[in-house]
């Protein structure tokens, strides 16, 4: 049994906690999906989502947090977390994982109270959090003062190319959700580059 116990140990020493912050992430949206999936999809209609009709109290203030870690389907969960496992890791080590927490925390909350009161339609899932970190990932640190032309051109690509979906599709997707959270990574990036260095 001891043998056993230390050959385990030993092919999990192989293996790098990398990137803290993202990795508890993504496990916790994989186990809110798996449970939500088990309830009927309860668990998201009462948690794990925001609802802009529900008024204000301490079950609106958790969702407009925890929706970031529910997801409508299967689809909505790998498609976000491809991004947020490669994406994220190299905003964690640029930014540090104590910043990467407050930066998603405070992105989930301000596009969920901004979505909560200018649209009819609640939220889930991580896509705001994802476009913040596609934002995230264009700064580069010997940039200096100067902005990277990679971030303009991402800016235009992801943030232009919701804003267009947004207008033309008529689909559930929150384009809002995605422009809100790239807007905050936007902000984070210039406030690091020049306050929080």
């Amino acid at each position: 049994m001891a043998g056993s116990s230390k050959g385990i140990k030993k092919i999990f020493d192989k293996f790098d906690f990398d990137s803290p912050v993202i990795l508890t992430y993504a496990f916790i949206c994989v186990a809110v999906f798996i449970l939500n999936t088990i309830s009927l999809n309860r668990l998201n209609n009462e948690l794990f989502s925001t609802d802009p009709h529900a008024g204000f109290g301490i079950k609106t203030v958790l969702r407009d947090f925890l929706y970031i870690f529910g997801h409508a389907n299967l689809s909505h969960l790998t498609g976000n977390m491809t991004l947020f496992l490669l994406l994220g890791p190299i905003v964690e080590e640029r930014f540090g994982s104590k910043k990467l927490i407050i930066m998603i925390a405070t992105t989930a909350v301000i596009t969920a109270i901004v979505n909560n009161l200018l649209f009819s339609t609640g939220i889930i899932g991580a896509s705001g959090i994802v476009f913040m970190l596609i934002m995230l990932s264009a700064f580069r640190e010997k940039s200096g003062n100067k902005i990277p032309i990679t971030l303009v051109l991402v800016c235009i690509i992801y943030i232009g190319g919701e804003i267009a979906s947004g207008i033309v599709a008529n689909d559930n997707v929150s384009h809002f959700g995605h422009i809100a959270g790239g807007i905050c990574g936007l902000g984070w990036g210039f406030m690091h580059k020049t306050i929080l260095k």
